[in-house]
């Protein structure tokens, strides 16, 4: 028989699957020049578009390009991320709550 801690483990585990793939960070659309010597865009002083991802890595800050076609799935990374984290902060008061349910004070 299962008990109810490893009921909400093996809960647990099965939506942490579902949030596959997760990650921390922000992601921002810029506007930059490109390489190209003559480029009229450039020239006219528009800019083209770039995704970047940002990130804490060692304690530092790190950005890192995000090719157009990943955008998609770096916003639903994102959102799995957010959901991740929320589950953790539940966690804590919900093993607390349990353990008292569980204890019988004399």
């Amino acid at each position: 028989m299962k008990s109810n801690d490893q009921r909400a483990r093996e809960k647990g585990e099965k939506y942490l699957a579902t949030l596959w793939p997760a990650i921390k960070g922000s992601l921002a659309q810029v506007r930059k020049p490109c390489i190209r010597k003559n480029c009229s865009a450039c020239a006219r002083g528009d800019k083209h578009p770039a995704w970047l991802l940002s990130f804490t890595s060692h304690r530092q800050r790190k950005t890192m390009y995000v090719p157009l076609a990943l955008v998609p799935t770096m916003k639903k990374a994102l959102e799995n991320g957010r959901k991740i984290e929320q589950l953790l902060y539940r966690t804590g008061p919900e093993l607390i709550e349990r353990h008292r349910k569980a204890v019988k004070y004399a």
